[in-house]
């Protein structure tokens, strides 16, 4: 299938290249940038430039639009005006925050549309790299047909594919925000009270490894609610209470981020029933504002 790229930056091109190892045929790449489209060219081997995105939308049937957020909504609409989309076209953007209800211009002329998400970063495409694809997962949503030849781009890929319903996307979004920025900001939390023991970060590191790959381990294999452990889990407010004690003197702008967690993790080791309603109301205290 013949397929044209909105948008050349890295997973633009890294989308071009690796579909057309799978039979994929890149048409056409617009972009803000001509040096991007020039780059895009030359790293699929084929296909033409255009500067505008309409005449780019014009040779396929199959269309992503891989810009930046804030640019897909504005640039699909400036398609659809100038009669870029066909009935048969099926639009995709690659954003994770967004549904593909922003796409409702090229839906109005009758368009599929839909959204593709890979839960992965992307570096900038390298001649020879590995697919960034292969065994990543990749979300899908939109309407029936856009799902289902999703589907097929991603098997292509050989990325494994879920779906999602539309109004769900940014939950969807903000669940990877936790589970990846989230998690850097609370580990960066835990090297800064390693240091206080007067050890370097890379140190620190070295020596938080094994229990945070090894917690990752046991959420996997038994789940969130068994895999916790610790003082809280334990029902031990006088080690809670000396955690404190030494993070508010110490760093005390971490104060209320370990309250806050507390509080989370308290409500996870209550619902287990493991620890005494007593127990429950002292920690409780310990981690009120």
């Amino acid at each position: 299938m013949d397929f044209c790229i909105i948008g050349c930056g890295r997973l633009g091109i890294s989308l071009s290249v690796f579909l057309l190892k799978q039979g994929f045929v890149p048409r056409a790449f617009s972009s803000r940038s001509p040096e991007s489209v020039e780059l895009a060219i030359r790293f699929a081997g084929r296909g033409k430039g255009y500067e505008n995105p309409s005449d780019a939308a014009k040779t396929s049937p199959l269309v992503f639009i891989t810009t930046p957020d804030t640019l897909i909504e504005p640039v699909c609409e400036k398609i659809a005006l100038e009669g870029g989309f066909k009935s048969d076209t099926v639009v995709y953007h690659l954003s994770g925050a967004l549904s593909s209800s922003i796409l409702s211009s090229a839906k109005k002329t009758g368009a599929s549309t839909g959204s593709i998400h890979p839960l992965q970063a992307f570096a900038p495409y390298v001649e020879g790299q590995k697919s960034p694809f292969k065994g990543i997962n990749i979300s899908i949503e939109g309407d029936e047909k856009a799902v289902e030849l999703g589907k097929e781009i991603v098997n292509a890929l050989k990325a494994n594919s879920f779906t999602i319903p539309t109004h769900a996307k940014t939950v969807y979004h903000a669940s990877a925000v936790v589970a990846s920025n989230y998690l850097v900001t609370l580990e960066h939390f835990a090297l800064e009270l390693l240091k206080q023991a007067d050890l370097s970060e890379e140190n620190a590191y070295e020596i938080l490894e094994p229990l945070i790959m090894g917690t990752l381990g046991n959420i996997k294999k038994r789940g969130c609610m068994n895999a916790l452990t610790g003082p809280v889990a334990r029902g031990d407010d006088v080690i809670v209470s000396r955690h404190l004690s030494d993070i508010d003197q110490k760093l005390p702008q971490f104060s209320g981020l370990y309250r806050l967690l507390g509080q989370y993790t308290l409500d996870i080791a209550a619902k287990r029933g493991e620890i005494s309603s007593d127990a429950q109301a002292k920690l409780a205290a310990l981690f009120k504002f």
